[in-house]
């Protein structure tokens, strides 16, 4: 009986993850890092939020870009003790882009409030020495586009203030977001032709989210090596944008090809954003949270993942 194309997509990475790592085991030694995205908790205090974190083993996490204006957002050296307190590190900052930060906009208002929230973002993950910033090329629950400019529109607003990644040493890393949330740039493909286009050294990484995949991308695996090095950081969530493990995500064959690509090198991450299912989950950024529902997340998200990582790690051919 033939085999189904996924199975065949999934012999194809499985079999290149055994063949490369009995070619060079030593670049499969170290263990990928874990982080966390925080703003999904909400309105909670960051003290509690890394009390929790570490208190699953984490040693990353990624912060809420909550520096909407000038007045807004965490304090740095306030942030720093709080993250020394817990034993915690900074990965990057999840920027925040939505119809009042749009770099697509037609609206020249808005796309200056874009700019200068990058700005400000990209000063403060170099004050907290994180790896990277995470920028959406659109506006995040805005489905619709404004009109057939949009792409050469956020293009030039991005390159407008691209130095700024230069000069900080953060990595910009263009999220692809599924069409139900953005109007453009929903996969890796049109991630990589919209960093070609920006044509900027300060832009060119790669944010993914093995959600936004599942419906974007043929093959979950196949699109996260087709971004290779490109790849900083991965966020991750089940088929229902729920804790790993309570859902249908086929995590063996991700966790290899994040394996293939150098995932596991020293600063690169993946990134549980568990948001629940939605058309537009911002709203959770400024909501009060359950603390005893973000502890089961947290917990049964990072052990499954770790769980999985290590039957990987133990797979014979």
């Amino acid at each position: 009986m033939s085999e189904q194309i996924v199975d065949q997509w999934r012999r194809k990475v499985r079999e290149r993850f055994f063949r490369e790592r009995s070619l060079r085991p030593q670049d499969f030694e170290r263990r990928i890092d874990v982080s966390w995205s925080n703003w999904g908790f909400g309105l909670e205090e960051l003290d509690v939020s890394c009390a929790r974190l570490s208190a699953e083993g984490l040693k990353y996490v990624e912060l809420h870009g909550n520096h909407y204006g000038p007045d807004l957002g965490y304090e740095v050296e306030e942030t720093k003790k709080i993250l020394e307190s817990h034993g915690l590190k900074v990965s990057g900052v999840c920027g925040m882009f939505s119809n009042d930060n749009d770099l697509s906009s037609n609206n020249p208002v808005q796309q200056q409030r874009a700019i200068d929230y990058i700005r400000r973002e990209a000063h403060f993950v170099q004050e907290m020495q994180g790896a990277y910033l995470l920028v959406v090329p659109g506006s995040v629950g805005r489905a619709d586009a404004y009109d057939s400019s949009e792409f050469p529109r956020s293009v030039a607003a991005l390159r407008r203030i691209a130095d700024v990644f230069v000069e900080t040493g953060v990595k910009a890393a263009i999220e692809p977001i599924r069409s139900a949330e953005v109007s453009l740039v929903h996969s890796v493909r049109d991630a990589i032709d919209y960093i070609e286009a920006v044509d900027h050294p300060g832009v060119q990484h790669i944010n993914g989210d093995i959600y936004h995949m599942l419906v974007e991308e043929a093959y979950i695996p196949l699109a996260v090596l087709e971004a290779d090095d490109r790849l900083i950081n991965l966020h991750l969530a089940d088929t229902n944008r729920l804790a790993l493990g309570k859902g249908a995500m086929d995590l063996d064959t991700i966790i290899m090809s994040l394996y293939l690509v150098g995932q596991n090198q020293q600063g690169r991450f993946v990134t549980p954003e568990p948001l629940g299912p939605g058309a537009g989950p911002y709203a959770a950024r400024t909501a009060v949270p359950n603390p005893k529902v973000l502890d089961r997340l947290v917990h049964d998200t990072v052990s499954y993942f770790r769980e999985r990582e290590e039957a990987v790690r133990m797979m014979e051919p």
